[in-house]
């Protein structure tokens, strides 16, 4: 069974998603960090975020690999050609990077393919853009998952300040957000949007036991009426 949950940056899909995904007994896959991953990597080589036939052939050829603790189905980190990239894809360099590489064709088609083979080897709570859109089309169940502009600001800065990783200026934030917004939503490739069939959540001022209690409740009827067939 797949769970597929959208949505745009800071509504909180990654910690939903990992705590669905624990609830459930369910693997989670992030494709934010894989893209976050192919992001680095460009930079590192110095390959330009224009540039989509490289772009495609870096993600074509790299090597992108989730760390797990042993019996933990949620990931503690990434990988990618052998570079543990789990703190330097979540830094602001990497956020102003990550929209242009994954808006490169190339890029989506190598990351779609790597998404849809992990996917079929289970069950999976799979947080995205397109997942229920582009990656899997059929999930069982599809999720789009929002907030405000400035709510999803105020997480992403606690966010970075409790990690030590990114902005933690509110300004700053709320404008890369708006901007990211933007770039995903207008890519000719794969744009981010909710699914015709998506259940829309909305978590502002929403305590996110409760978003991981409806999802969950939302998972196990969409199970028993897949068994019911």
């Amino acid at each position: 069974m797949i769970i597929a949950i959208d949505g745009p940056a800071g509504a909180g899909k990654s910690s939903v998603a990992r705590a669905c995904a624990k609830k459930l007994g369910f693997r989670c896959l992030d494709t934010g960090a894989m893209y976050r991953a192919v992001a680095w990597l460009a930079v590192q080589q110095g390959v330009a975020v224009t540039d989509e036939e490289s772009l495609g052939a870096l993600a074509r050829s790299a090597s992108i690999v989730f760390l797990h603790d042993e019996g933990d189905p949620v990931a503690r980190g990434i990988t990618i050609n052998g570079h543990d990239v789990t703190k330097a894809i979540r830094t602001p360099e990497i956020d102003k990077a990550v929209s242009p590489v994954s808006a490169a064709g190339p890029v989506r088609e190598a990351m779609t393919e790597q998404q849809r083979r992990i996917g079929q080897g289970g069950d999976y709570v799979i947080e995205g853009r397109d997942i229920g859109t582009v990656v899997f089309p059929d999930a069982e169940l599809k999720i789009f998952l929002t907030a405000t502009n400035e709510e999803r600001a105020h997480r992403r800065v606690r966010q970075n300040a409790d990690t030590g990783v990114g902005s933690i200026d509110y300004a700053e934030v709320l404008a890369d957000i708006i901007r990211r917004d933007e770039a995903d939503s207008s890519r000719g490739n794969a744009p981010l949007a909710a699914a015709a069939d998506a259940k829309l959540i909305d978590s502002t001022g929403t305590y996110i036991e409760d978003i991981i209690e409806n999802i969950c409740v939302l998972a196990n009827l969409a199970r028993a009426d897949g068994k019911a067939r």
